[in-house]
This record gives C-alpha cells, structure tokens and sequence, in this order.
C-alpha cells in the first residue's frame, strides 16, 4: 500500500521523490473538482495553518489549482494563486503547458497563451521549476504560434527555431502528438510568413506518414485554400493522405500475423468493483487488450485513438479492455473519470496475466482472436492519434480478414 501511495502522488502531484505520505495529500489529490479542492484547500489552511513545516505541501495545493482553474477556462483564479508564487511541480508543468497547446493550436485566447507561455519560460530559465518532462521546448513551440497568430512573424520564427535546440521527446513516441504538434505549428507559422506551399508540404508529408491529428488536418484545409484558391478537391486530397498512411500501416501489421497464436490464459482479472472477468469468456469476439498505468505517459496518449476505435467497432463482435497494472481502483476510477476516457477498465494487480502471455512492459497491446487466441501484439505508442488509430485498426482488420465467420 506504501507504494501505491507513493504512485498516487506521482501521478497527481508529481511529487516523484516525496519522503512521506501524508493522508490529506492523497485526499486532495482524489477530489476531481476544482471547487470542491479549493475548498478543501480553505479548510485545511483553516485547520492547520501555514508555518514553515507545511509550506512546500501548501505550494503544490496551490501550484494545483492554479493548473486546475485554468483547464476550467478561470484565468482569473490562476492568476490568484499565480501570484502565490507556488512552486510547479514536473507534472503541473507538464499539465499546464498541455492546456495551453490545446488552446494555441485551435486558435482561442492566443493572447493569454502569449503571455502565460512567456511567463513560464522566464521562471523555467531562472531555473525554478523542475522541467523533468522537457517543456521549455514545447513551450517555446507554444510561443511561437501564438506570436505567429497575434503577428509577430519574426519572433515566431525565432522561437520555432530555439524550440529545435530545445526539444527531447519530439522525435521519439513518448508524449501525446510531440511531431505532429510541432509540424503543425511549423506550418502554421510557414503560412504566416507568406509560405502557404511550403506549409502545404510540410503537412501533407506529415499525413502520409500518420505523423498526423485531427488539429493538423484543419490547417492542412487552411493552407490548401490559400495555395489552390479554393476548396475543390480538398476532401478527395486529404482521403488520399489517409489512405496512403492507413495502408503502409495495415501492410506493416499483415506482416506480424501469427495463424496460430497462443490461447489466451483463463486466469480471473477484476472490474471497478472487483468483479472477476475472464478473457477466455470472449471467444467468438474480437478482443483487443492493452496493459497500462495512469503514471506511463505513452499509455494515456494511446486512449483517444481507442475511444475511437471503440466507436468505430461498437456494433461488431468486439471487446477492448486496458488492463491496469500495479495501481487500485480508488487511484484508476477519478484519474479517468478526470480526464473523461469511458474505455472498459479492468486490473490485473498480481501481473499474473502480464507475464502469462510475456508481456514486456507498458504500453503493450494484444489482438484476441475469435478462437481465443493470441495473434498479434504491439508494443509502445505510435507517436501521434492518428498513427495509433491507423495501428489499431490495422490489427483488428488484419485479425477479421483471417478470421471466415467475421
């Protein structure tokens, strides 16, 4: 239990290295509104106020509710608890300049983005926060379009490129989009330098090698008006991009297909409500499972390609399961709830599944075939929403061509 403790305070404060558990730090970390936790923050300080002995604990309450207010769309409330000076932690950091990517690339409150981005990467070169998951780069890129957007060509033009000497998982499929968010805003500023051809090229190579998103897609339909003068044969260009990336996808995956797979153990896993579930239960249904913890970042940018794949295939003899490994339900059910995936949950807490079948680590995903049988897994995430969508339903294509009652 001390370890998951110390688990649950990675994931929602980013105290990676705390020393000690405190019950009332796991207690705000649950609360999913941000009301209810400054609320519970007000009473706390009322009942054990401030000293030097609390006062980093404080810091990250704070530090949280100002990230919290902000994905709430309260700017207001960040800049009260802003001007605390509370200390971010790696992953405030990391939640913070996420947020302000959201709002850059879709165009809303630029202005803001400018401003609170330029605050946070002087703070960051002072060297008072812990930048663990390399933002500076990635705020740098955030900077750039949002100057880009508000007419400052050439300062976007210079912060694109500081971002190059910058970066550290933009090249490597780690975090959520890292290429494909930084192709796009290279476009965008392109376009804004008067390049619209360049910016065209730019993401029409990216959607060929499902380097792509949906955000990347609207520029694309951007930039392609402003070189074509009009919309003619703009759908027909983009389904021909996405054909030519889902293809090489599927011919890769066809590659992997093993006839006859493993059989799938009959070993129990539990729900939510600790309900058992077996997987050998399944056969004559496609089953897709994918072993993952709310603490491994390649694990969490893989679900919205699944929720869509999920959609995709809800009328089809098809199951898809991401098995928790090593964390409870008190510490899965508000971490989902919060960041509003409904994908089918399930724990598999001993392993005893995991090393059943020779998983190797997480992010792992395995296709069940109707006869109960392993035949195709995959390792890691594809680097982008579109690349993991175009992966996953390769394999379950893949697993329904080989498959006669399907």
């Amino acid at each position: 239990m001390f370890m998951k403790a110390i688990l649950l305070l990675m994931v929602f404060s980013g105290c990676a290295y705390a020393q000690q558990v405190q019950v009332k730090d796991v207690e705000f970390a649950t609360i999913l509104a941000v009301e209810e936790a400054e609320k519970y923050y007000n009473s706390l300080m009322a009942e054990e106020p401030e000293d030097s002995d609390n006062t980093a604990k404080y810091s990250e309450y704070r530090g949280q509710l100002a990230v919290d207010w902000l994905l709430k769309g309260n700017v207001e409330k960040y800049q009260f608890y802003k001007k605390m000076q509370p200390k971010f932690t790696a992953l405030q950091l990391f939640e913070l300049s996420n947020h302000l990517e959201d709002w850059v690339d879709n165009n809303t409150e630029v202005r803001r983005v400018e401003q609170i981005s330029s605050e946070l990467l002087g703070e960051l070169e002072k060297g008072m926060y812990y930048d663990q998951f390399s933002r500076v780069g990635v705020l740098l890129e955030i900077n750039a379009v949002a100057n880009a957007r508000l007419g400052n060509v050439q300062l976007a033009k210079e912060r694109i490129e500081a971002s190059n000497e910058k970066v550290i998982f933009r090249n490597f499929p780690y975090f959520r989009n890292s290429l494909a968010n930084y192709l796009n805003r290279y476009a965008v500023i392109l376009a804004a330098d008067g390049q619209p051809q360049r910016a065209l090229d730019t993401l029409s190579k990216a959607m060929r090698d499902a380097n792509s998103t949906a955000v990347l897609r609207g520029t694309l339909r951007e930039v392609y008006q402003q070189v074509n003068g009009s919309k003619k044969g703009l759908e027909e260009y983009i389904a021909t991009l996405e054909e030519e990336a889902y293809r090489t996808t599927y011919e890769n995956v066809q590659k992997e297909w093993k006839a006859n797979g493993q059989a799938v153990p009959n070993i129990p896993l539990t729900d939510y409500d600790g309900k058992e579930i077996r997987l050998s239960t399944y056969k004559g249904k496609i089953v897709v499972i994918d072993f993952w913890s709310t603490v491994c970042k390649p694990c969490v940018a893989a679900f919205p390609a699944f929720e869509r794949i999920v959609k995709e295939y809800s009328k089809d003899p098809f199951e898809l399961f991401v098995i928790n490994v090593g964390e409870t339900a008190d510490i899965v059910r508000p971490y989902m709830k919060k960041k509003g995936y409904t994908l089918n949950v399930l724990f598999d807490n001993h392993e005893k599944i995991f090393n059943a079948i020779g998983a190797i680590g997480t992010p792992e995903k395995f296709i069940i075939g109707t006869d109960g049988n392993i035949q195709l897994r995959g390792v890691g995430y594809a680097g982008s929403d579109d690349a993991e969508y175009y992966k996953l339903k390769a394999m379950v294509e893949v697993a329904k061509a080989h498959t006669k009652d399907l």
